[in-house]
C-alpha cells in the first residue's frame, strides 16, 4: 500500500499493510516546533535546517517532506493559507524562541514587548492594533487575548459574532485545491480543516486572527452564554451553518477524492474527569448542526468526518456517532472512563481511533524510552487490529519532550510495521 491507500483502508475499518501515521496534519496532530527541532536533527543530521513554524498559536513545526519520509508519516494537512494570527505562512524570517531553538516564521509574524520579557502578537501581523496573543518570557506558544467590550443584552446582535464566517474567497478555495492535489499526486492520504465548521470551538472564540471584534469574544463569557443565552448562540449556529453548508458544496466538488477526511470541529466537550457539557445540552445546543455538516459531507463525498475533543467524552459517543462522526482524536486514554480496551471493543466497529498512540501527559514527557516503547506497541497492536486506528499521539507533542522518548516512540512504530 501507498499512504493513501494505507489511510484509506484505516478509515474503512479494513486492516492495513501497517499503521497509518499522522504528525502534522492537523493543528491537534503536530509537534512543538522546539522539540520537532531536536527529532529533525536527531533523524536526518542537518545541523543548519531551520524548522518553518507554520502554527503560531501553538508554535508548531512543520513536517518537510524529507523529515516526513524517514519517519514514515502518511498524512498530509490541507489546511487554509492564513493561519490562526490572520496572517499567510510566506515570506519566512530567521527567528529565535526563547530555549534558544532557532527556526523559521512567516514575514508578518510581528512581536511587541510586554514590558516583562514577553512578547505581544498582533492580528494580520498589524502592530497599530491591540494584540490578539501573548507568550510570557520563557514560554512556547501564545495565548489568545479575547478583546470584548462591554456586554449589552438589549444590542446583541447575532451578525457580531458571524463576522468571521463568510463564503470562502477564490484564492482560500484554490489555495486547497492545490494542497489537496500535490497530496494525491505524492500518493499521500490528506485530511482537510475545513473552515467554519467548529461550532463554538473555544480557541476559535477570540477570533485572534480579526483586527477588531464585536460580539461575545471572552472564553467564559461564552461558555456562559451557552445557558443563558442559549437562543443567541443557537441563532449564530443557525447562520454559521448556512454558511458553513454552502462552502462545502463548493469544497467537496473541488477536492473530490484527493482528500479522505475532513477535520470539521476541535470544540472540546470533556474534561479529565468527565463531560464538560450534560448530553441533554449537547443535543439540544449543537448536534443538529453537527448532523447536517455530516450528512451533507457524506452524501456529497467520500470523506470520512474527523472530530477532536478532548477529556472524557465516553458518555457522549453514541451522540456522536449518531450526529455522523466517523473518527475520534484525540483519544484521550487517561481520561476517566476513556480506557483504551474498552473504546476500542465498544465503539471500534463505529469510529475511527485517531490518536491514542501514546499518553502525553506522562509517559511520553515524563516516561523512559523503554515506558514509551511499550505503551506504544500496546496501542498499535490493540487499536489496529480490523482497522479503524491512524497512529498520533494524544494531542500535540509538547516542547521539552525529551529526544529519546521521541525516537523511542518511532522505532515502535516502525518495528509494529515489522
Amino acid at each position: 500500500m501507498n499512504s493513501c491507500g494505507r489511510l484509506q483502508a484505516a478509515l474503512s475499518h479494513v486492516q492495513p499493510d501497517r499503521v497509518p501515521v499522522d504528525f502534522g496534519g492537523t493543528h491537534v496532530t503536530g509537534i512543538s516546533a522546539s522539540a520537532l527541532t531536536q527529532l529533525r536533527l536527531a533523524v536526518l543530521g542537518e545541523k543548519d535546517y531551520r524548522v518553518r513554524v507554520h502554527e503560531p498559536y501553538q508554535m508548531l513545526g512543520e513536517i518537510d517532506d524529507k523529515l516526513a519520509a524517514a519517519l514514515g508519516i502518511d498524512v498530509v494537512g490541507v489546511l487554509p493559507p492564513k493561519n490562526m494570527f490572520g496572517f499567510e505562512n510566506k515570506d519566512w524570517k530567521p527567528f529565535t524562541m526563547f530555549d534558544g531553538t532557532e527556526v523559521l516564521v512567516p514575514g508578518n509574524f510581528n512581536l511587541t514587548p510586554d514590558g516583562k520579557g514577553g512578547w505581544f502578537i498582533h492580528p494580520e501581523g498589524d502592530v497599530s492594533v491591540p494584540p490578539s496573543g501573548h507568550m510570557p518570557k520563557g514560554g512556547f506558544y501564545f495565548d489568545a487575548i479575547p478583546r470584548q467590550g462591554p456586554i449589552d443584552d438589549d444590542k446583541l446582535d447575532v451578525n457580531d459574532n458571524l463576522e468571521e464566517f463568510g463564503p470562502l474567497d477564490d484564492d482560500t478555495v484554490n489555495h486547497l485545491v492545490s494542497e489537496a492535489g500535490r497530496a494525491a499526486a505524492a500518493g499521500k492520504g490528506a485530511i482537510l480543516s475545513v473552515p467554519g465548521t467548529a461550532f463554538g470551538d473555544i480557541a476559535l472564540v477570540p477570533a485572534m486572527w480579526r483586527k477588531h471584534t464585536k460580539g461575545i469574544r471572552e472564553i467564559e463569557e461564552w461558555y456562559v452564554s451557552t445557558a443563558i443565552r442559549r437562543d443567541y448562540v443557537y441563532a449564530i449556529f443557525e447562520k454559521q451553518c448556512e454558511i458553513a453548508l454552502a462552502n462545502l458544496a463548493r469544497l467537496t466538488k473541488e477536492l473530490g477524492d484527493n482528500v479522505q477526511a475532513a477535520f470539521t470541529t476541535g470544540t472540546d466537550f470533556g474534561t479529565q474527569n468527565g463531560l464538560f457539557i450534560s448530553p441533554d445540552a449537547y443535543r439540544d445546543l449543537y448536534k443538529p448542526f453537527h448532523k447536517k455538516v455530516n450528512d451533507f459531507i457524506h452524501k456529497n463525498s467520500n470523506w470520512k468526518v474527523f472530530i477532536h475533543s478532548c477529556g472524557s467524552v465516553v458518555e457522549l459517543l453514541p451522540d456522536l456517532i449518531e450526529a455522523g462522526f466517523d473518527i475520534l482524536n484525540p483519544v484521550q486514554c487517561s481520561a476517566n472512563g476513556m480506557d483504551e480496551k474498552n473504546l476500542k471493543k465498544t465503539f471500534g466497529k463505529d469510529l475511527v481511533f485517531w490518536g491514542g498512540g501514546v499518553d502525553t501527559q506522562k509517559t511520553l514527557p515524563f516516561g523512559t524510552p523503554d515506558d514509551v516503547y511499550k505503551q506504544v506497541r500496546e496501542r498499535i497492536e490493540l487499536f489496529n487490529e480490523g482497522g479503524g486506528f491512524v497512529f498520533n499521539t494524544i494531542h500535540n507533542i509538547q516542547a521539552k519532550t525529551p529526544l529519546k522518548n521521541m525516537l523511542a516512540m518511532f522505532k515502535a512504530i516502525s518495528d509494529c510495521g515489522k
